[in-house]
């Protein structure tokens, strides 16, 4: 559902004002700058410990989540407000408008984390993937029929958040017992402070290192070159991230897992359960990039908005393949995050901050690429990044994400793609993109199957056709 919003989303709605987007993501972006300062690292950190503390004492991380929240959500909130008097910048406007937003993401991380440790996470995930992206095209289309002002439009969108967390917190604390008593003395007498306090530290400089990373784009796109541009490299970032939406509730759910094994020493089991995601994940993020690969050109073709909508191809490509690369290193982070190893997370990030950022500054300052050189510095800084998460899991635990079956599904997968991309186009634009989507996504489904390279896949295939009464 979600893959499916936002790809009618963006094909037939936000192309016919890219600024409006723009500015929208540009808040969306201050608000994800922001929102890892209040959590602070409590969310990650509560998954971190939830296994070695007392059943009486799991509540008290979740609660000490919602403190720290409480005291940095005023800190930040103090400082940008001083800042509106003391500064002069012409978006400052739109950075005080991501505050109530970054609330809102902060207190939805924690009650996501929070579902996650009570194997609760289906509900919570649903509202989260699918609100925003029903949101913000119904506040797309006020404010292109003048119904909504500019800011009233971005409040409605940043209404949209209270929603959800209001809606998540409600499902969280149905399934929990809380009570007001906020006496951390006992969590503190089990895990030392000094404990907590570290690794809260490290996940923070890890989540705000890691916009720097991977997320500035949002930010710096406008700075250098315009709005418009950065609603028309969103476009490209929406369809190219909708593809990692099975990968994200796959890692969420994998957390508290992985988390376990790490807890238990069983390597053994990490290892295959490692290289059983990233095939799957890999499969899954390959059907659905090769889908766009060979069909999106003539799709386009066939929007009203399809000038802006061009411009974004490349774009989509190469994002495209950043994600289906992040999904092929399964789930390297929550590895590091919940191991005795979790500061190698922090060095690497620490380290793509200058990267990417130096990447962006110099595709953007030193070439005429535009946003598509901004795609290129994603896709080299994430490349880097998952490479040398991956090489340092093999040497400190000596377990890889691919084994043979991994090579030979890539190989499989890239032949399909490159054969049906070159065959000739049909004369009808709907005949060639429903024909080409279809036998690429037929013909993967069918030799992945036949040459047993998922084992998730056969195992569902096999039970839908004994379902049927078929290959008894």
């Amino acid at each position: 559902m979600g893959i499916g919003i936002g790809v009618l989303s963006t094909l037939f709605i936000y192309p016919k004002d890219t600024e409006f987007l723009g500015i929208i993501r540009y808040i969306d972006g201050a608000a994800q700058l922001l929102y890892p300062v209040l959590v602070f690292g409590a969310a990650q950190t509560m998954i971190h410990f939830y296994p070695i503390v007392s059943n009486s004492n799991k509540h008290l991380l979740f609660k000490y989540g919602l403190f720290t929240i409480l005291i940095m959500g005023f800190f930040v909130s103090s400082l940008l407000i001083s800042g509106y008097f003391l500064l002069d910048y012409e978006n400052y406007v739109y950075l005080l408008l991501a505050l109530p937003l970054t609330v809102m993401l902060a207190l939805v991380e924690l009650f996501k984390r929070q579902a996650t440790n009570l194997q609760k996470l289906a509900v919570p995930t649903f509202y989260e993937k699918i609100i925003p992206k029903v949101a913000l095209p119904l506040v797309f289309l006020l404010f292109l029929s003048n119904y909504l002002s500019l800011f009233t439009s971005i409040w409605t969108y940043i209404f949209s958040y209270i929603f959800l967390m209001v809606l998540m917190g409600i499902y969280v604390f149905k399934n929990m017992q809380f009570t007001f008593d906020f006496n951390f003395k006992p969590l503190f007498a089990e895990v030392s402070r000094k404990s907590y306090y570290q690794y809260s530290l490290y996940v923070f400089a890890g989540s705000f290192g890691s916009f720097f990373a991977f997320r500035v784009d949002s930010l710096m796109i406008p700075e250098f070159l315009s709005f418009d541009a950065a609603g028309i490299y969103n476009i490209g970032v929406t369809l190219a991230s909708s593809i990692a939406i099975p990968a994200t509730g796959l890692f969420a759910l994998y957390a508290p897992v992985v988390s376990n094994y790490i807890k238990t020493n069983d390597i053994a089991a990490l290892g295959m359960k490692y290289r059983e995601t990233s095939k799957l994940l890999f499969f899954i993020g390959a059907i659905f990039f090769g889908s766009v690969v060979v069909g999106v050109e003539s799709l386009f073709e066939l929007m009203p908005n399809k000038e802006k909508l061009v411009q974004a191809i490349p774009v989509i490509y190469v994002l495209g393949a950043n994600v289906l690369i992040n999904m092929a290193t399964g789930f390297n982070t929550e590895i590091i995050n919940y191991s005795n190893y979790f500061k190698f997370n922090l060095q690497a990030i620490l380290t793509l901050v200058f990267v990417n950022v130096g990447l962006n500054l110099f595709f953007l300052t030193q070439t005429d690429l535009g946003i598509l050189g901004v795609a290129f510095a994603s896709l080299i800084a994430m490349s880097i990044f998952n490479i040398a998460k991956t090489y340092f899991i093999y040497t400190k635990f000596q377990i890889l994400p691919f084994d043979n079956s991994f090579f030979k599904l890539f190989l499989l997968l890239t032949v399909l793609v490159l054969v049906i991309y070159f065959l000739p186009n049909a004369s009808n634009l709907w005949f060639d993109v429903c024909a080409k989507t279809i036998s690429f996504g037929l013909m993967a489904v069918i030799f992945t199957y036949q040459f047993k390279l998922v084992y998730s896949l056969n195992e569902w295939v096999d039970k839908l056709l004994l379902k049927f009464n078929i290959g008894k």
